[in-house]
């Protein structure tokens, strides 16, 4: 499922923000925050979307980022 949403994402962004993927694996805090609500998309402490690609709601926020 993440590697789907994340094969979405990218080409949608590229050249327009940077993407950091993280395993909430790696983290106790992320996996506390996130258990199995993932994958989200996150944008300074925002959640923008999460399961799936939103892709209005990217939109949204790509044309917030200056």
């Amino acid at each position: 499922m993440c590697e789907q949403f994340i094969e979405e994402l990218l080409p949608l962004v590229r050249g327009r923000a940077d993407i950091e993927v993280c395993d909430i694996d790696t983290r106790d805090d992320w996996k506390a925050a996130f258990n199995v609500e993932i994958p989200v998309l996150e944008y300074d402490g925002e959640a923008i979307c999460q399961y799936h690609l939103d892709r209005a709601a990217l939109a949204d926020l790509l044309n917030r980022i200056p």
